[in-house]
């Protein structure tokens, strides 16, 4: 089974994908980049931006009745890898352990110039 998964809570896609597709238990958030859902501009700095990202993917999986505990993996796309530490100290704010499966990658450029990207696997079968 595959469904579309959207919500108005967080950035409309600025391409051709979907916020998420929920396939059987696994749910699969497309990047998300710190859009503010209202006004679809960056916001500024870049702990505002990770805190935005997450507030979006938040949403998203709550629209999917999941929370950050059902995160199975990141893959987080960062333009500058000297903010990676920024995201693990706000990832120690967000998430309880055990912490979701990671990888992190320093690119050259991101959708609206962004510095973070961050692309998510959620679960949300039993244990």
């Amino acid at each position: 089974m595959k469904k579309i998964i959207s919500t108005d809570n967080a950035p409309s896609a600025i391409g051709t994908y979907s916020q998420a597709i929920l396939a059987n238990d696994f749910l699969f958030i497309s990047g998300q980049i710190p859009l503010d859902p209202e006004k679809m501009e960056l916001v500024e700095g870049i702990d505002n931006q990770i805190r935005m990202v997450f507030k979006n993917i938040k949403e998203i999986l709550k629209e999917a009745n999941m929370s950050y505990s059902n995160i199975i993996k990141l893959t987080i796309l960062l333009d500058n890898l000297e903010n990676f530490e920024k995201v693990n100290e706000i990832m120690g704010q967000l998430f309880d352990k055990p912490y979701p499966a990671r990888a992190a990658y320093e690119v050259a450029k991101l959708p609206k110039n962004s510095s973070i990207e961050i692309e998510t696997i959620a679960y949300q079968g039993s244990e």
